[in-house]
């Protein structure tokens, strides 16, 4: 039996977990959430370098997977090695679409969607320089669309509104007219896909990397050893955020939930 473990700071990971189920449907796919240091967006380089590598080597030995799925930008951009470097499995991160980005777009401008902490990252200059020479990257932060995403996944109505007030800025003069693809690059943003989609011009594709994360987790599981069972959902921050997070573990199939304080 294969068994994976989906981390993230909240329910966006659940796109990718999803993604991984369609991927290897006969795999467990464990579900970590750090709902109790949540957003990850706003906090320091140096909180969340202090916390990822502990918590995550923490929730490894806890469920005992095949491979750990960092499903988290902001994550994977700043504390990917050294979560490696306390996980004895493989871990497979999630960074921007850049390069499928470059080669799909037409008019040479590309509009990157994420998390303040994302959109600032050295990281992400350099998946620029090596996979978008000679285009246009336009980057927008924001941190209300993670809570919209978060509150729509729990079942609350999106306000189509806020939605449109975070992206829109991101195709303002002068070279936001001429974006024709925009990169989902937080897992929380598939989440409210469509909502994103009507605040973007028409012709605007959007994309993002949860199939090709999940094909990644398929291909480093080489020597498979984790137990069978149900799958488990984590999360951090007693027992408020596990009532909390409930509804959307729900929604994804996540019945058993457990609660992980680091």
């Amino acid at each position: 039996m294969t068994r994976a473990l989906v981390f993230d700071s909240g329910v966006g990971g659940l796109t990718i977990a999803d993604a991984l189920r369609r991927a290897a449907p006969e795999w467990v796919v464990d579900y970590a959430a750090d709902s109790g240091f949540f957003p990850y967006g706003v906090k320091t380089d140096e909180e969340l370098r202090e916390r990822l590598p502990r918590l995550c080597a923490t929730l490894a030995d806890v469920a005992k997977p095949d491979v750990l799925v960092i499903a988290c930008n902001t994550a994977s951009t700043l504390s990917l090695a050294d979560i490696r470097a306390h996980v004895g499995v493989p871990v497979v991160g999630t960074v921007p679409a850049i390069k499928p980005a470059a080669a799909l777009t037409k008019t040479g401008v590309i509009g990157i969607l994420a998390t303040p902490g994302t959109v600032r990252r050295a990281y992400l200059d350099d998946l620029e320089r090596e996979f978008a020479a000679g285009k246009t990257v336009i980057r927008r932060g924001s941190a209300g669309l993670v809570d919209i995403a978060e509150r729509a996944v729990r079942g609350q109505a999106i306000d189509q509104e806020q939605v449109a007030y975070a992206v829109k800025p991101l195709f303002d003069p002068p070279d936001g007219p001429r974006i024709d693809v925009v990169v989902l690059a937080c897992t929380h943003f598939p989440l409210i896909r469509e909502a994103i989609a009507a605040a973007c011009p028409p012709s605007v594709a959007l994309i993002d990397t949860g199939e090709a994360v999940a094909r990644q987790a398929v291909r480093v599981v080489t020597n498979p050893v984790a137990t069978a069972g149900e799958a488990v959902a984590y999360v951090t921050g007693g027992a408020a955020n596990r009532a909390a997070m409930q509804p959307a573990f729900a929604r994804f199939g996540y019945h058993a939930i457990e609660i992980i304080d680091v």
